[in-house]
């Protein structure tokens, strides 16, 4: 059986801009996979070109082992779309909106009527299902779209931030209705910054950075590459770069202590991979006071994604996505999204 997606080497450039620089995935049927990364990191453009909605420059892009480029018409019908923004005419109801989808679609007549009761029951519609969308919930108008993106019954459901900005009881009920989806036997390929979502969501995971895939795996795989506990280390507020050095090049020669990385977005804290299970925490503090180095504030915990992202790029992704919005041209963004 061919994967369900399959994407190789893929570029895509906007003007001066590289959105995607090569990007290359494998994603099995009936599987939760999770694409990782700040806002501007790519993850958009990708699925973007994988939908038939932006062309790249390069690469090669398959459903179920049919080209993407070579055949866009069939590719649209085994692929459920969801974008981050849900555009929903608001003087529809919800019955109406899925009946303007299904003619889009080209659903046959004499099936409309039971796929629109089928998505309606599976997402927990039914209350809603004629009222006009302008009088949904965030939660319920995310609902809604999910309906629209599985009315043609897809081989790939392709979700974009399929729950920002919506509430712990919303995401919760979007995220068991993913894992129904995976057990009935349809892919879903997700993005997110969530990284608690894609913990608990994805099978596998990629994490993209500046247009590269620079991790893949399962979510323990990748915590467990890192090879031990996290400490976070800050030796003042904000460290002097000088004194952060000096520290580094003291706790480097430590048992226990694997690695040490310098977070300069976060006031030049020291990020350490230590020994599991080891003292390394009281090591530390006591080499610290040994020097006359203070401690602002010290924790030991174990890997999470955001540690696989700190070790790959020496950055969080919360820092990641803090620089990404500092240096955001608005005016640019529209042009590309108009492309």
């Amino acid at each position: 059986m061919p994967p369900a997606v399959l994407i190789e080497k893929l570029q895509k450039r906007y003007g001066n801009v590289e959105a995607v620089k090569n990007v290359s995935l494998q994603i099995e049927p009936a599987e939760i996979f999770g694409l990782l990364g700040p806002n501007g990191a790519g993850k958009t453009t990708t699925l973007r070109c994988l939908c038939t909605l932006a062309i790249p420059d390069s690469g090669r892009i398959e459903v179920s082992g049919d080209s993407v480029l070579a055949n866009p018409r069939l590719a649209r019908q085994r692929l459920g779309y969801v974008a981050q923004e849900v555009a929903l005419d608001k003087v529809l109801t919800g019955r109406e909106l899925l009946e303007l989808q299904a003619a889009l679609y080209h659903i046959p007549r004499a099936a409309i009527k039971h796929r629109i009761e089928q998505v309606i029951d599976l997402l927990g519609l039914e209350e809603w299902a004629d009222k006009k969308t302008g009088t949904y919930s965030g939660g319920i108008r995310k609902r809604l779209d999910l309906a629209a993106g599985l009315l043609h019954q897809p081989d790939v459901l392709v979700l974009d931030e399929p729950t920002v900005g919506l509430d712990i009881e919303s995401r919760v009920a979007v995220w068991d209705f993913l894992r129904q989806l995976r057990a009935s036997g349809t892919t879903v390929l997700i993005t997110s910054h969530y990284l608690e979502e894609v913990d608990a969501l994805a099978d596998r995971v990629a994490i993209i950075d500046k247009g590269v895939v620079i991790a893949t795996g399962t979510p323990s795989e990748l915590k467990d590459g890192l090879g031990g506990d996290r400490v976070t280390l800050r030796i003042r507020e904000f460290t002097p770069l000088e004194e952060v050095e000096r520290a580094k090049s003291l706790l480097e020669p430590l048992p226990h202590v694997q690695e040490i990385i310098v977070n300069t977005a976060q006031g030049n804290s020291l990020n350490l991979v230590v020994t599991p299970q080891s003292d390394a925490l009281l090591t530390i503090q006591q080499a610290l006071k040994d020097a006359g180095l203070p401690i602002f504030g010290i924790s030991q915990s174990r890997p999470s994604l955001d540690d696989v992202y700190l070790a790959a790029t020496g950055q969080t992704l919360l820092d990641a996505e803090l620089a990404a919005v500092a240096t955001r041209d608005p005016k640019k963004e529209k042009k590309q999204n108009m492309r």
